[in-house]
Order: C-alpha cells, then structure tokens, then sequence
C-alpha cells in the first residue's frame, strides 16, 4: 500500500478542526513534501519525523514521500502534528496495519521521544465533537486528554511503543532506555498555588469590603481610587476567595485556555477555583488582550476568563490597552484578527482596578502634601476613558486606615463567612434567572431588567431624576439596577428597594477623575 491516513488537530484559537493526513508513497528520488499551509515549525517537523522514525528502528522509505493535510486551504501550525505524520508515512509504506479514526496529537524528538505540546484539551474536545473518540498523546499530556469525556485516550512515551501498539514487528524497534527529565513545553511551568488569602487580614475599611462582597456575588466589575497602603490591592486579592468554584462547563473553558496558553504537561485536573490574573503596568495590548505572530495566542483577559482580572495601576497603563478591554467587558469574548484568520477566546472576566487619587499619590484627605498640578492630574486620569469607567459598576473611594482600626483586637469578617453569603446570594440569582439562562446579575440585559423584573417607579426615583440630569447613562442606569438586584439578593429581600437603589447610586458615583 502507498497511501497512508491518519488525523490531527488544527487550532485557531479554542476551535478546532480535524485534519485528515494522508501520505504517499512515490517512484521518484528520495525527498520529504508537506502539502496544505504549514507554518515553518511543521515543515522543520520533516527532519525531526525522519530521524525518529530511523532511532524508533522503523526508517522512513527511501522514495519521495508526500504528505497532504486536509482541508488544504486552512493555515497548520506547530509541532503537533509531527506523530500524525510519521504514522501516515510508515502506515503508507506497510510497516503498521490500519490506524483506523485515530487521532494523533504529539512533537516527537529525534531520538524516539514522544514530547507535550500545548492545547491538547481543546484539541481532544474538537476530535471527540468531530466522532474521532480515540486519540493518541505524548504521556505527559495523558491526564490533560482524560478531561474530555468522550475521549478514549492512550499515552506514550516513545514512537516505539506506539508503533507497537499499531501492528509494528517488535524485533525491529529500538526502545528508548533512560528517560531524561523534560521541561514542560515552551519553558512553560506549572504556577505554584496561590496562598489562601483571608479578608480578616483587612484592618477596617468597611465600605470597601461590602463592595468587593457586592462584585463577587454578582460578578460586578470594581474600581477602587485611594492613597498607598490604602488597602486596594489586599481587598483586590482576596475577591477570588470569595467566589464560587466553577462548574464543569465553566472549568473545562477555563482549562483548555490555561493549556492553549502554554502550561502544558502541567493540567492534571480541571481548574475549578476561579482564576487570578495581576498582569504588570508595562504590559503590551498583545499581552493583556492575545496576539503574537501567525495564530493569536490567549492574553491575560483570556487567562482570567471567569475570573479576576486585577489592573493595579490602572492610570499607568497604556490607554490603548484600557481601551481595547471595552469590548470584552460587553460581550465577553474577544476576537482577534490576522491576516492568517481571527482566533475567537472567551474572557468573560471580573474586572478589578485600582488607582492613586494622582501621580504622587498624595492628593487624599486635605491633599497638603501632594505636589502635582491639575493639568498633571487630568494627563494621568486621562488613560482611563469615560467609556471604560461606564463599564464598571462600583467605583468607590478607599481612605486611609484609621489608627482606630489598624490597632484594634477585633476580627474582621473572616472570607469563609463571607463567601457563604455570596454563595446564599448566587443561588437566589440562579433560580430568578434560569429562565433566561444566565446565573448572575452582571449578565441580565436591559430589557428584562426593563419589562419582566422592572421595579416600581417608587423605588427607581432617584435614579430616574439621575437620568433626566444627564449624570447618568443609560448603561449606567442598568448597571446600577444590577448592583442594586445584588444587594437585594445579599440581604435576602426579593426585590431591591429605595435604600438599594440609593446604595448602588452612591457606590458607583464616588470617583471623580477630573
């Protein structure tokens, strides 16, 4: 037999597509041809395939040897498509029988090795959706497949011992011996867990703490002004603390970004504690939204996909990047566009950000000490556009911490307390909106907050007179509604009232960057 086919996996972005691989076995002089689009780590995959195949003890044939991957108009990147090729070759050739539907997802060293690659969890989603249940890996990236139900996955660690398992005669191949130790792909390492952060450790600061109780239990983006050591970015870090574990569907999108992003070898297990994502001052727009040469790979908006993303700073951040997180905070997705196709992630994240009332951050309280100028002042809150503040839902002021408060004996709330009352608060939103389906307040559009949970014009008054002045916007007109639902759900009422209406006013009209 001359023709050889097995499949592989193309991302571009989270979606997948089945490749068929089809090798030909030719008359002509010997050469190595990869026809359908491949990028040029796949075409160096030639050398590493032959020099594989040769230390597995099952060299590739002499003749020319051609290589298809199909559908041939869609763009192949990476190393994983390396296995896939050298079983179609040797298949073509007859030294393994029929690999069937499998679906063959490893780089292969060129002494014999099997090696991780990235995005093998949206890469055995997408084959197990396409009906190709079985699927082959490097066994470092055995546990990750094994997340997809569906899958039956098997895991190697050498080209030899798959192609034993595919019909090769044993006394023909060359085992690997020793085992070095591999780094994860890329340099990529597992990130070491987080320490549990209590929102006891917080001295005082009351307002602040009902805020960031308010955002977790209705996935409400915050925004905190104050002076240093205020407490902004200890209030900011224990909000993950307070949320929910995800569920299985939220997990298994968060994962597949967390693998697609690089930890490869590293997902044992779903990611089922919401994620955390403290990006630096001086990242670029391609490392807060996705970006990079060829396909676009996942930012940190992405990577905090139902989760937190903490901008501390905020005003030191280019305004391009601010700017470019409108749109995800709308839709809560983000789509990124190349010339080789656009590259569609989720980012439904919790927006945090935290800023000095002015460069100097001395312009709290009385402001005696604060030595900026207006024009200073309006140059550094002029990065956060009006735009992007009517996205967030509570905007608060944090005051220093009292001499009162930092000395005293007595325990704050400690974040399991609080995240019982989140928790109670979740549910009562899931069972008013599963009608919908949605499960926090933050997602209900206008028009059901509108028509099928409108309020009484009693207690939409002051927000009313808010809109007539012109001091509010529409969409933030429903953002206060939402924050109101909110604190409604936190105090067990069914409806929110005036109080309710007032409060969620109050906390999202405190900072003035002007």
């Amino acid at each position: 037999m001359s023709l050889g086919r097995t499949y592989a996996v193309a991302l571009m972005g989270l979606d997948g597509s089945l490749i068929e691989v089809e090798a030909d076995i030719g008359q002509s002089l010997p050469n190595f041809v990869i026809l359908g689009l491949p990028d040029a780590s796949l075409n160096e995959s030639r050398d590493r395939i032959r020099a594989a195949a040769k230390n597995a003890g099952i060299p590739l044939s002499a003749r020319k040897i051609t290589v298809n991957l199909i559908p041939a108009s869609l763009p192949k990147r990476g190393s994983g498509f390396d296995l896939a090729i050298l079983m179609a070759a040797l298949r073509a050739n007859g030294d393994i029988r029929d690999t069937g539907n499998t679906v063959f997802l490893s780089e292969v060293g060129l002494d014999g090795r099997l090696r991780p690659v990235r995005g093998v969890l949206p890469a055995v989603i997408a084959a197990v959706d396409s009906g190709h249940g079985d699927i082959v890996v490097a066994r470092e990236n055995l546990a990750e497949a094994e997340l997809v139900p569906g899958a039956r996955v098997l895991g190697f660690d050498s080209v030899a011992a798959a192609l034993l398992h595919f019909g090769a005669k044993p006394q023909e191949l060359t085992l690997p011996t020793a085992s070095p130790q591999r780094p994860d792909t890329d340099g990529a390492r597992s990130a070491p867990e987080r320490p549990a952060l209590d929102m006891a450790d917080i001295a005082g600061q009351a307002e602040p703490r009902f805020a960031v109780e308010i955002a977790a239990a209705g996935a409400h983006h915050l925004m905190m002004m104050g002076p240093p050591g205020a407490g902004k970015t200890m209030i900011a870090e224990r909000l993950p603390g307070l949320l929910p574990d995800l569920n299985d569907a939220h997990a298994m999108e968060a994962t597949a970004i967390h693998s697609l992003a690089g930890a490869a070898a590293s997902c044992r297990e779903l990611l089922r504690r919401p994620p955390f994502e403290n990006p630096h001052h001086s990242a670029t727009p391609a490392a807060i939204i996705g970006g990079g040469s060829g396909i676009p790979r996942p930012g940190a908006a992405s990577r905090a996909h139902r989760g937190v993303l903490f901008l501390d700073e905020a005003p030191e951040y280019e305004r391009r990047v601010l700017d470019a997180l409108r749109q995800p905070l709308e839709s809560g997705s983000l789509v990124i566009h190349r010339a080789v196709g656009a590259a569609a992630y989720p980012a439904r994240f919790q927006l945090v950000l935290a800023a000095n009332p002015c460069p100097c951050g001395l312009a709290s309280g009385k402001g005696a000490n604060c030595t900026c100028t207006a024009q200073q002042r309006r140059r550094y809150f002029g990065r956060l556009s009006g735009p992007l503040l009517d996205r967030v839902d509570l905007q608060l002021t944090v005051q220093r911490v009292s001499m009162a408060d930092y000395s005293t004996n007595e325990a704050s709330e400690s974040t399991a307390t609080v995240a019982r009352r989140v928790a109670e608060a979740r549910a009562a939103q899931r069972e008013r909106l599963q009608r919908w389906g949605l499960s926090t307040n933050s997602e209900v559009p206008g028009t059901i907050l509108k028509k099928e949970l409108k309020l009484p014009e009693s207690v939409v008054r002051p927000l009313n007179d808010a809109m007539r002045r012109e001091t509010i916007t529409a969409r933030g007109y429903d953002r206060v509604l939402k924050v109101a639902w909110t604190m409604a759900d936190l105090r067990g009422l069914t409806q929110p009232g005036p109080n309710e209406i007032l409060e969620a006013q109050q906390l999202r009209q405190q900072v003035v960057t002007s």
